[in-house]
């Protein structure tokens, strides 16, 4: 599928941005306190955040490097703000005002006129007018100090290469030497009627717009809850992508604390952010599917609700920090499921956006060693487990009767959370998204009693999700294959019921896996699904990804047999390319430019009837003369017995059919079907997938040393070789066509 990955702008569409524009600011904070920014206005943004702790400390960000858009959409970097004058207006509550120590600081991150790294400590209370929580502040770059009390700690301002500004918000009482509030402190700041003027006022930001395609985009609440609405739609809007979003909220954002725990209520900051994001992905067109999975925050969880393994071990992901996993058999814990559910759609409904909820990957963790999480205290009431050491070894009858019951246990709760979210929300349409490389382990294949339940079947819910990225981006297209043809009669939702989530691409360095990705996204497509997701935004921002749609091509093959046979006079030639260079004394000096042979055919002798000549004719133009290849059968070379197709190493499962001819070696990308028969160490097995392009995929990876070999029939992709073709009518009833030369299609 057609895409690249930018680095940077390079005559790409580009415009102008003010800067300090609000929808390019940014928040950070330390856990566990929460805050949010949006955009209220085109010259306004405002602030909304949750203190738990008297050291917490939130911050305003502008950045003079954007480190957040796409490549093609960043604005440019611009460190000297010396010809700026920013001014607004401030409204603030529940934040230490202007006047008070520790009230609002606009510290400047940079270096000074020598180049020295260094910071200023901007009091805004000095250049503010009016009260102390509703003032008009003014800052001229050229003419700034530092310090709290002016003159007498003026520390004067070099603006000529900063490399970020923010302002610093924190609750009353705030105390460096940190310990918990006596109760949870909401506040919200807001900056409205933001203007900056001179002649550095204005950088030159990207402006690309790409044509609306046939991909889907995910998003996730975790890894964007720093920026505004406004900027992530930008993004997606600009880069093409339409129709429904998939939006993870998250597992550490969203939630309201009480004490260091969960409670069930979304934060001031998630639902001033998510109602923002609901309304402009409305007004832009978007659909919202919401979704939620059963992990969050360990630190946080109440220890009742986690799912544990038999000694007691919390289920732990590998994040860091950790999540866990909730468990389905914990009445507490799923109930507060149902509201978060309940919250985000009704935040959905309230913009207007018809009601979507997906259920994320819920599933009983499986720790690294193989023990099941299934004996937290609610699920051994629930459903008395026996003990299972490790689920990847072999199971007796009791030990798969207990991953039946949690499965069971599992749909019974993701039935009530969707029931649930139906009757707040009637017509809601339901999704179920499952990571099949997990719940169809090879390694572990009871597993799918517990975390693929047939309570899950057709029509549980009105959609089925799958995503599979492990196997992808291993390359490992014949377990994609296989896993969604098993989770698709496990389950009984026909395809034209399920949609794909493509993605993702974990670390930046391997952002070449967007390509595997991308071709995954195809199969999807041509296996006919109803909708293709990439997962997610943020990579997809990271890599500079640029996915488009071509228009659609002439297919290049079509996997049909030359319709005559070959008669004894037909001609077999293979060619090669080599170049021979002669020296005045006679010496040759020869540079082959070609691995293997190219072989040509010329088949005319094989037509002797006018029924072959039509049939000739049609078949030509069925192919579009040179455009579209077919197979041939080789009348001289068509079967292999015993090929050698590779040597174990312990991880390589994938092995190419070839045909060797001594030293000489040629793809085979055309085997018969049926045909292929598979050696491993000289021992027949039946445990492999044929992928297309004749590629062999074994279940399990052969031992260092050991030979693969391949018996197979093949045929050779070929084209007409000639966009024009000449027949004759010999006699009556018979025809003739003098010549049909093929070239050989090489397609590996």
């Amino acid at each position: 599928m057609a895409h690249w990955l930018a680095d940077t702008r390079a005559g790409q569409a580009t415009g102008v941005m003010t800067r300090f524009d609000p929808l390019y600011w940014t928040v950070d904070f330390p856990r566990p306190m929460m805050a949010a920014v949006t955009t209220v206005a085109a010259d306004a943004l405002r602030v909304d955040a949750v203190f738990y702790n008297r050291d917490d400390l939130a911050g305003l960000i502008w950045e003079s490097a954007d480190r957040h858009d796409h490549p093609l959409l960043r604005y440019d970097t611009a460190r000297d703000y010396r010809a700026c004058r920013l001014s607004f207006r401030w409204r603030s509550a529940g934040v230490l005002a202007l006047d008070a120590v520790n009230g609002p600081v606009l510290t400047i991150e940079g270096r000074d006129a020598d180049g020295t790294p260094r910071a200023w400590y901007v009091r805004l209370w000095n250049y503010a007018r009016g009260t102390p929580e509703d003032a008009r502040i003014a800052i001229d770059f050229a003419a700034l100090d530092g310090g709290f009390l002016l003159p007498g700690e003026r520390d004067p301002v070099w603006a000529g290469d900063v490399d970020r500004m923010f302002v610093s918000l924190v609750a009353p009482g705030h105390d460096a030497a940190g310990g918990a509030l006596s109760q949870p402190v909401e506040a919200w700041a807001e900056l409205s009627e933001i203007t900056c003027d001179g002649a550095g006022a204005v950088v030159a930001i990207g402006d690309v717009v790409l044509p609306e395609h046939d991909l889907g985009i995910a998003s996730g609440y975790d890894d964007s809850y720093h920026l505004t609405p406004a900027r992530l739609l930008r993004n997606m809007l600009q880069l093409g992508y339409r129709g429904a979003v998939v939006h993870y909220v998250g597992m550490s954002h969203y939630f309201r604390l009480q004490g260091g725990v969960v409670e069930g209520a979304l934060n001031v900051a998630c639902a001033a952010w998510h109602r923002d994001f609901a309304q402009r992905a409305k007004n832009l067109g978007y659909d919202l599917i919401w979704s939620l999975s059963y992990e969050l925050f360990e630190a946080h969880c109440p220890a009742a609700w986690k799912q544990r393994a038999a000694g007691g071990s919390p289920a732990l992901t590998g994040w860091v920090p950790p999540s866990t996993l909730l468990s389905p058999a914990n009445a507490a814990a799923m109930a507060y499921l149902r509201a978060i559910a309940l919250a985000f759609v009704a935040i959905g409904a309230a913009a207007g956006l018809a009601p979507r909820f997906q259920i994320g990957e819920p599933w009983w963790w499986v720790l690294p060693d193989g023990r099941p999480c299934l004996y937290d205290d609610s699920a051994r009431t629930a459903f008395a487990p026996v003990a299972i050491a490790d689920v990847r070894g072999a199971l007796d009858a009791a030990q798969r009767a207990t991953l039946d019951r949690a499965g069971a246990v599992l749909a019974a709760s993701t039935a009530a959370l969707a029931a649930a979210v139906k009757e707040a929300a009637p017509g809601c349409v339901t999704y179920l998204l499952a990571y099949l490389p997990t719940v169809l382990d090879a390694a572990a294949p009871e597993v799918r009693r517990m975390n693929l339940p047939t309570g899950w079947a057709a029509p549980a819910f009105d959609v089925l999700q799958l995503e599979d990225y492990d196997w992808v981006t291993g390359g490992d297209t014949a377990a994609s294959a296989r896993g969604a043809a098993e989770a698709t009669q496990r389950l009984g939702y026909p395809v034209a019921r399920q949609d794909y989530l493509a993605g993702f691409v974990l670390r930046g360095a391997d952002r070449g896996q967007w390509r595997a990705i991308l071709a995954a996204a195809g199969t999807a497509q041509l296996r006919g699904v109803v909708r293709v997701y990439l997962w997610a935004l943020p990579q997809v921002l990271r890599d500079g990804l640029v996915y488009w749609q071509e228009e659609e091509a002439v297919e290049a093959f079509d996997d049909v047999m030359f319709p005559l046979a070959l008669g004894r006079e037909a001609e077999v030639t293979p060619t090669f390319s080599t170049g021979v260079t002669t020296s005045a004394g006679g010496r040759e000096t020869r540079r082959a430019g070609w691995a293997e042979a190219r072989t040509r055919y010329d088949v005319g002798p094989g037509v002797r009837s006018e029924a072959d000549v039509a049939t000739l004719l049609a078949f030509y133009r069925a192919r579009l003369g040179a455009a579209r290849g077919f197979r041939l059968r080789d009348p001289f070379d068509w079967r292999a017995r015993g090929e050698t197709i590779g040597t174990g190493d312990g991880v390589t499962r994938r092995f190419a059919l070839v045909r060797r001819y001594d030293a000489a070696t040629r793809r085979i990308t055309r085997p018969v079907a049926g045909s292929v028969s598979v050696t491993v160490g000289g021992v027949a097995t039946a445990a492999f997938t044929l992928s297309p392009g004749g590629i062999v995929t074994l279940e399990a990876a052969p031992a260092p040393g050991v030979v693969v070999a391949a018996s197979f029939d093949f045929d050779v992709p070929v084209r007409f070789a000639e966009d024009h073709l000449s027949v004759t009518r010999a006699t009556y009833l018979a025809g003739a066509a003098p010549s049909v030369p093929l070239v050989e299609v090489r397609e590996a």
